[in-house]
Protein backbone atom coordinates (compact mmCIF):
# COMPACT_ATOMS: atom_id res chain seq x y z
CA UNK A 1 0.00 0.00 0.00
CA UNK A 2 1.35 3.41 -1.00
CA UNK A 3 1.88 6.20 1.51
CA UNK A 4 0.44 9.59 0.61
CA UNK A 5 2.57 12.69 1.04
CA UNK A 6 0.43 15.76 1.63
CA UNK A 7 2.80 18.38 0.32
CA UNK A 8 1.49 19.93 -2.90
CA UNK A 9 -0.37 16.67 -3.61
CA UNK A 10 -1.78 16.54 -7.16
CA UNK A 11 -5.06 14.66 -7.65
CA UNK A 12 -7.14 13.83 -10.70
CA UNK A 13 -10.82 14.54 -10.02
CA UNK A 14 -13.42 11.82 -10.55
CA UNK A 15 -15.57 12.80 -13.54
CA UNK A 16 -18.46 10.54 -14.51
CA UNK A 17 -18.04 9.14 -18.01
CA UNK A 18 -14.50 10.43 -18.44
CA UNK A 19 -12.01 9.36 -15.77
CA UNK A 20 -12.07 5.63 -16.49
CA UNK A 21 -9.05 3.31 -16.27
CA UNK A 22 -7.69 4.12 -19.77
CA UNK A 23 -7.78 7.88 -19.18
CA UNK A 24 -6.34 7.60 -15.68
CA UNK A 25 -3.48 5.52 -17.09
CA UNK A 26 -2.62 8.30 -19.55
CA UNK A 27 -2.75 11.04 -16.89
CA UNK A 28 -0.67 8.99 -14.47
CA UNK A 29 2.26 9.14 -16.89
CA UNK A 30 2.22 12.94 -16.61
CA UNK A 31 2.94 12.87 -12.88
CA UNK A 32 -0.41 13.02 -11.06
CA UNK A 33 0.08 11.73 -7.49
CA UNK A 34 -3.36 10.24 -6.80
CA UNK A 35 -6.02 9.02 -9.22
CA UNK A 36 -9.67 8.45 -8.26
CA UNK A 37 -12.24 6.15 -9.83
CA UNK A 38 -15.42 7.51 -11.33
CA UNK A 39 -18.14 7.93 -8.69
CA UNK A 40 -19.36 4.48 -7.67
CA UNK A 41 -22.91 3.88 -6.42
CA UNK A 42 -22.71 1.99 -3.12
CA UNK A 43 -25.95 0.21 -4.06
CA UNK A 44 -24.58 -0.97 -7.40
CA UNK A 45 -21.34 -2.13 -5.74
CA UNK A 46 -23.15 -3.85 -2.86
CA UNK A 47 -25.22 -5.87 -5.30
CA UNK A 48 -22.23 -6.63 -7.51
CA UNK A 49 -23.21 -4.96 -10.77
CA UNK A 50 -20.70 -6.28 -13.33
CA UNK A 51 -20.37 -2.82 -14.87
CA UNK A 52 -19.60 -1.36 -11.44
CA UNK A 53 -17.05 -4.04 -10.60
CA UNK A 54 -15.24 -3.16 -13.85
CA UNK A 55 -15.29 0.54 -12.88
CA UNK A 56 -13.20 -0.10 -9.76
CA UNK A 57 -10.42 -1.89 -11.65
CA UNK A 58 -7.10 -0.03 -11.63
CA UNK A 59 -4.12 0.00 -13.95
CA UNK A 60 -0.64 -1.14 -12.82
CA UNK A 61 0.44 2.52 -12.95
CA UNK A 62 -2.14 3.65 -10.35
CA UNK A 63 -0.31 3.53 -7.08
CA UNK A 64 -1.74 5.03 -4.93
CA UNK A 65 -5.38 4.66 -6.01
CA UNK A 66 -8.70 5.89 -4.58
CA UNK A 67 -12.25 4.60 -5.11
CA UNK A 68 -15.07 7.10 -4.62
CA UNK A 69 -18.35 5.87 -3.12
CA UNK A 70 -21.72 7.60 -3.05
CA UNK A 71 -24.68 6.68 -0.87
CA UNK A 72 -26.33 7.40 2.46
CA UNK A 73 -27.90 4.16 3.71
CA UNK A 74 -25.78 2.53 6.40
CA UNK A 75 -26.46 -1.09 5.50
CA UNK A 76 -25.76 -0.51 1.80
CA UNK A 77 -22.59 1.47 2.48
CA UNK A 78 -21.40 -1.32 4.78
CA UNK A 79 -21.91 -3.95 2.06
CA UNK A 80 -20.08 -1.75 -0.45
CA UNK A 81 -17.13 -1.24 1.91
CA UNK A 82 -16.96 -4.99 2.56
CA UNK A 83 -16.80 -5.52 -1.20
CA UNK A 84 -13.92 -3.04 -1.48
CA UNK A 85 -12.18 -4.74 1.44
CA UNK A 86 -11.97 -7.87 -0.72
CA UNK A 87 -10.29 -5.89 -3.51
CA UNK A 88 -6.54 -5.42 -3.40
CA UNK A 89 -4.71 -2.33 -4.64
CA UNK A 90 -7.09 0.30 -3.23
CA UNK A 91 -5.43 2.80 -0.91
CA UNK A 92 -8.29 5.24 -0.27
CA UNK A 93 -12.06 5.02 0.04
CA UNK A 94 -13.39 8.49 -0.76
CA UNK A 95 -16.94 9.48 0.24
CA UNK A 96 -18.81 11.68 -2.23
CA UNK A 97 -20.67 14.56 -0.59
CA UNK A 98 -20.50 16.92 -3.55
CA UNK A 99 -22.33 15.46 -6.55
CA UNK A 100 -24.96 18.04 -7.64
CA UNK A 101 -27.01 15.76 -9.93
CA UNK A 102 -30.71 15.88 -8.92
CA UNK A 103 -31.10 12.10 -9.14
CA UNK A 104 -28.25 11.78 -6.64
CA UNK A 105 -28.69 14.81 -4.37
CA UNK A 106 -32.50 14.65 -4.20
CA UNK A 107 -32.25 11.22 -2.59
CA UNK A 108 -29.96 12.44 0.17
CA UNK A 109 -26.74 11.29 -1.50
CA UNK A 110 -23.83 13.34 -2.84
CA UNK A 111 -24.32 17.04 -2.08
CA UNK A 112 -27.68 16.14 -0.50
CA UNK A 113 -25.71 15.12 2.59
CA UNK A 114 -24.64 18.75 3.04
CA UNK A 115 -28.20 19.36 4.25
CA UNK A 116 -27.78 16.69 6.93
CA UNK A 117 -24.30 16.93 8.41
CA UNK A 118 -25.11 14.46 11.20
CA UNK A 119 -25.84 11.82 8.56
CA UNK A 120 -22.66 12.79 6.68
CA UNK A 121 -20.58 12.24 9.82
CA UNK A 122 -22.31 8.95 10.60
CA UNK A 123 -21.76 7.61 7.06
CA UNK A 124 -18.07 8.50 7.00
CA UNK A 125 -17.47 7.07 10.46
CA UNK A 126 -19.08 3.82 9.30
CA UNK A 127 -16.83 3.69 6.22
CA UNK A 128 -13.70 4.42 8.27
CA UNK A 129 -14.59 1.90 10.99
CA UNK A 130 -15.19 -0.99 8.59
CA UNK A 131 -12.64 -0.23 5.85
CA UNK A 132 -9.33 -2.11 5.75
CA UNK A 133 -7.75 0.55 3.52
CA UNK A 134 -5.05 2.96 4.79
CA UNK A 135 -7.06 6.14 4.14
CA UNK A 136 -10.66 7.37 4.26
CA UNK A 137 -11.36 10.72 2.60
CA UNK A 138 -14.32 12.94 1.79
CA UNK A 139 -15.14 15.29 -1.07
CA UNK A 140 -17.51 18.18 -0.36
CA UNK A 141 -18.80 21.42 -1.79
CA UNK A 142 -19.27 24.61 0.28
CA UNK A 143 -22.93 23.88 0.97
CA UNK A 144 -26.19 22.92 -0.69
CA UNK A 145 -27.91 26.24 -1.47
CA UNK A 146 -26.10 28.48 1.01
CA UNK A 147 -22.41 28.42 1.96
CA UNK A 148 -21.76 26.79 5.34
CA UNK A 149 -17.98 26.22 5.21
CA UNK A 150 -17.41 26.39 8.99
CA UNK A 151 -20.16 23.85 9.75
CA UNK A 152 -18.85 21.47 7.08
CA UNK A 153 -15.29 21.83 8.36
CA UNK A 154 -16.36 20.87 11.91
CA UNK A 155 -18.33 17.92 10.50
CA UNK A 156 -15.21 16.73 8.66
CA UNK A 157 -13.32 16.86 11.97
CA UNK A 158 -16.07 14.87 13.69
CA UNK A 159 -16.03 12.27 10.91
CA UNK A 160 -12.38 11.31 11.43
CA UNK A 161 -11.51 11.68 7.73
CA UNK A 162 -7.81 11.25 6.96
CA UNK A 163 -8.01 14.04 4.37
CA UNK A 164 -10.65 16.05 2.52
CA UNK A 165 -11.20 17.62 -0.89
CA UNK A 166 -13.19 20.86 -1.10
CA UNK A 167 -14.80 22.07 -4.32
CA UNK A 168 -15.15 25.84 -4.02
CA UNK A 169 -18.85 26.14 -4.92
CA UNK A 170 -22.23 25.15 -3.50
CA UNK A 171 -24.50 22.61 -5.17
CA UNK A 172 -26.65 25.49 -6.48
CA UNK A 173 -23.60 27.13 -8.07
CA UNK A 174 -23.12 24.16 -10.40
CA UNK A 175 -20.02 24.91 -12.49
CA UNK A 176 -20.50 28.68 -12.86
CA UNK A 177 -17.01 30.10 -13.14
CA UNK A 178 -17.83 33.34 -11.36
CA UNK A 179 -19.15 31.46 -8.30
CA UNK A 180 -15.82 29.88 -7.36
CA UNK A 181 -14.83 30.87 -3.81
CA UNK A 182 -11.29 30.07 -2.70
CA UNK A 183 -11.56 32.23 0.44
CA UNK A 184 -14.16 29.84 1.89
CA UNK A 185 -11.75 26.98 1.24
CA UNK A 186 -9.08 28.97 3.10
CA UNK A 187 -11.51 29.38 6.02
CA UNK A 188 -12.11 25.62 6.11
CA UNK A 189 -8.36 24.96 5.98
CA UNK A 190 -7.95 26.88 9.25
CA UNK A 191 -10.56 24.67 10.94
CA UNK A 192 -10.03 21.15 9.62
CA UNK A 193 -7.48 19.00 11.42
CA UNK A 194 -6.70 16.80 8.41
CA UNK A 195 -4.95 17.72 5.12
CA UNK A 196 -7.19 19.67 2.71
CA UNK A 197 -7.08 19.52 -1.09
CA UNK A 198 -8.55 22.44 -3.08
CA UNK A 199 -10.64 21.88 -6.23
CA UNK A 200 -12.35 24.02 -8.85
CA UNK A 201 -11.37 26.08 -11.92
CA UNK A 202 -7.66 25.14 -11.77
CA UNK A 203 -6.52 25.10 -15.40
CA UNK A 204 -2.86 26.19 -15.46
CA UNK A 205 0.35 26.03 -13.40
CA UNK A 206 -0.12 29.71 -12.55
CA UNK A 207 -3.67 29.11 -11.30
CA UNK A 208 -2.47 26.13 -9.27
CA UNK A 209 0.12 28.29 -7.50
CA UNK A 210 -2.46 31.04 -6.93
CA UNK A 211 -5.00 28.63 -5.40
CA UNK A 212 -2.40 27.06 -3.11
CA UNK A 213 -1.36 30.53 -1.95
CA UNK A 214 -4.92 31.75 -1.30
CA UNK A 215 -6.21 28.61 0.39
CA UNK A 216 -3.13 27.28 2.16
CA UNK A 217 -4.24 23.86 0.89
CA UNK A 218 -2.04 20.78 1.05
CA UNK A 219 -2.63 20.10 -2.63
CA UNK A 220 -4.99 20.53 -5.54
CA UNK A 221 -7.42 18.39 -7.52
CA UNK A 222 -7.96 18.98 -11.25
CA UNK A 223 -10.76 17.59 -13.39
CA UNK A 224 -12.02 19.35 -16.52
CA UNK A 225 -8.68 20.92 -17.49
CA UNK A 226 -7.02 17.50 -17.41
CA UNK A 227 -9.49 16.12 -19.96
CA UNK A 228 -8.10 18.46 -22.59
CA UNK A 229 -4.50 18.70 -21.44
CA UNK A 230 -3.54 15.69 -19.32
CA UNK A 231 0.00 17.08 -19.28
CA UNK A 232 -1.10 19.87 -16.89
CA UNK A 233 0.21 17.80 -13.97
CA UNK A 234 3.63 17.61 -15.63
CA UNK A 235 3.59 21.40 -16.03
CA UNK A 236 2.68 21.96 -12.37
CA UNK A 237 5.29 19.48 -11.13
CA UNK A 238 7.97 21.18 -13.24
CA UNK A 239 6.72 24.70 -12.47
CA UNK A 240 6.61 25.60 -16.15
CA UNK A 241 4.21 26.82 -18.80
CA UNK A 242 6.24 24.92 -21.39
CA UNK A 243 4.71 21.91 -23.08
CA UNK A 244 6.11 18.37 -23.08
CA UNK A 245 7.86 17.65 -26.35
CA UNK A 246 5.88 14.80 -27.85
CA UNK A 247 3.62 14.12 -30.77
CA UNK A 248 -0.04 14.41 -29.88
CA UNK A 249 -0.64 11.43 -32.14
CA UNK A 250 1.35 9.17 -29.80
CA UNK A 251 -0.66 10.30 -26.78
CA UNK A 252 -4.01 9.87 -28.56
CA UNK A 253 -3.07 6.44 -29.95
CA UNK A 254 -1.95 5.23 -26.53
CA UNK A 255 -5.24 6.35 -25.01
CA UNK A 256 -7.21 4.72 -27.86
CA UNK A 257 -5.33 1.42 -27.51
CA UNK A 258 -6.03 1.38 -23.76
CA UNK A 259 -9.73 1.95 -24.45
CA UNK A 260 -9.80 -0.99 -26.84
CA UNK A 261 -8.03 -3.25 -24.34
CA UNK A 262 -10.38 -2.29 -21.52
CA UNK A 263 -13.77 -2.09 -23.26
CA UNK A 264 -13.30 -4.23 -26.37
CA UNK A 265 -14.74 -3.05 -29.70
CA UNK A 266 -17.28 -0.71 -28.05
CA UNK A 267 -14.32 1.29 -26.77
CA UNK A 268 -14.08 2.66 -30.30
CA UNK A 269 -17.48 4.36 -30.00
CA UNK A 270 -16.80 5.48 -26.42
CA UNK A 271 -13.56 7.16 -27.53
CA UNK A 272 -15.41 9.62 -29.78
CA UNK A 273 -15.91 12.08 -26.90
CA UNK A 274 -12.19 11.95 -26.12
CA UNK A 275 -11.31 12.63 -29.75
CA UNK A 276 -13.62 15.65 -29.68
CA UNK A 277 -11.48 17.05 -26.84
CA UNK A 278 -8.13 16.14 -28.40
CA UNK A 279 -9.12 17.67 -31.78
CA UNK A 280 -9.89 21.10 -30.31
CA UNK A 281 -7.43 23.70 -31.56
CA UNK A 282 -6.47 21.65 -34.61
CA UNK A 283 -7.19 22.69 -38.21
CA UNK A 284 -10.39 21.17 -39.58
CA UNK A 285 -11.33 19.94 -36.10
CA UNK A 286 -15.05 20.30 -36.80
CA UNK A 287 -14.85 18.13 -39.91
CA UNK A 288 -12.83 15.54 -38.01
CA UNK A 289 -15.38 15.40 -35.18
CA UNK A 290 -18.14 14.80 -37.71
CA UNK A 291 -16.08 12.04 -39.30
CA UNK A 292 -15.35 10.13 -36.08
CA UNK A 293 -19.00 10.33 -35.04
CA UNK A 294 -19.77 7.89 -37.85
CA UNK A 295 -16.84 5.50 -37.31
CA UNK A 296 -17.51 2.20 -35.52
CA UNK A 297 -14.64 0.09 -36.82
CA UNK A 298 -11.53 0.19 -34.56
CA UNK A 299 -9.10 -0.22 -37.47
CA UNK A 300 -10.70 2.68 -39.33
CA UNK A 301 -10.69 4.83 -36.16
CA UNK A 302 -6.99 4.15 -35.53
CA UNK A 303 -6.14 5.08 -39.12
CA UNK A 304 -8.12 8.33 -38.79
CA UNK A 305 -6.13 9.22 -35.65
CA UNK A 306 -2.80 8.54 -37.38
CA UNK A 307 -3.77 10.69 -40.33
CA UNK A 308 -5.39 13.61 -38.50
CA UNK A 309 -2.71 13.98 -35.81
CA UNK A 310 0.16 13.00 -38.12
CA UNK A 311 2.34 16.06 -37.51
CA UNK A 312 0.68 17.78 -34.57
CA UNK A 313 2.74 18.43 -31.46
CA UNK A 314 1.22 18.77 -28.01
CA UNK A 315 -0.24 22.25 -27.76
CA UNK A 316 -2.54 24.26 -25.58
CA UNK A 317 -6.24 23.59 -26.16
CA UNK A 318 -9.09 25.96 -25.29
CA UNK A 319 -10.46 24.72 -21.93
CA UNK A 320 -14.04 24.02 -23.01
CA UNK A 321 -15.38 20.80 -21.56
CA UNK A 322 -19.07 20.10 -21.08
CA UNK A 323 -19.78 17.77 -18.18
CA UNK A 324 -22.93 15.92 -17.35
CA UNK A 325 -24.46 16.77 -13.98
CA UNK A 326 -23.15 13.57 -12.37
CA UNK A 327 -19.61 14.88 -12.60
CA UNK A 328 -18.20 16.49 -9.50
Amino acid sequence: MAKLHFENLLMLAPLAGFTDLPFRSVVKKFGVDLTVSEMISSHALAYQSQKTLKMIEKSPFEDPYSVQLSGSKDEILLKAVQKLNETEGIDVIDFNCGCPAPKVANHGNGSGLLKNLDALVQCLRLIKEHSNKPYTSIKVRLGYDAKIPEDIAHAINDSGADFCVVHGRTRSDGYKKERIDYKSIALMKKIVKCPLIANGEIDSPQKAREVLEITGANGIMIGRAALQKPWIFWQIKNNTDALPSMLKKELVLEHFDLMMQFYGEYGCVMFRKNLHAYAKGEKEASEYRNLVNSIKDPKEMRESIEEFFSSSMIDEIPPIVHLNKKSV
